[in-house]
């Protein structure tokens, strides 16, 4: 007998969490379900977003204190091994979205293998796919 699986909520470790909620949740329009306890005013470590069904979490890549200045280039260098592809009947509407809201974004292509895909990143340098047969 096999294993059951329902659903699936991917982690990310993210540099600046007010930045990354703020793209998942202000421009992809995912609710902010839950997350740890402040460890400073407004500031939290971990979390989970919904919309529709689909789950992500967030995590802080550093504890407090042990961040550095700026991101890592080497570290972000695997974040393009990584790449969240959402089902979006309708990609040209996403990526008006995406224009209206002052992001960089190239139009969406249709992939060899028949997917109308619209690419672009998150601010932790995680690709993000809208795309839909087309």
């Amino acid at each position: 007998m096999g294993i059951e699986m329902r659903d699936m909520s991917p982690l990310l470790q993210v540099y600046d969490m007010p930045s990354s909620v703020r793209f998942y949740r202000d421009l992809l329009g995912f609710e902010l379900i839950s997350q740890s306890p402040f460890y400073q005013e407004g500031l939290f470590h971990w979390c989970l977003l919904r919309r529709d069904g689909i789950e992500l979490m967030l995590n802080t890549a550093y504890d407090e204190g042990e961040r550095p200045p700026v991101p890592d280039p080497v570290r972000n260098l695997g974040h393009d091994d990584t790449c969240l592809y959402f089902g979006c009947p309708d990609v040209d509407a996403a990526y008006q979205h995406f224009i209206s809201h002052g992001v960089d974004v190239e139009p969406p292509k249709v992939a060899h293998y028949g997917m109308k895909q619209l690419y672009l990143k998150d601010p932790d340098g995680f690709g993000i796919c809208f795309q839909w047969p087309a």
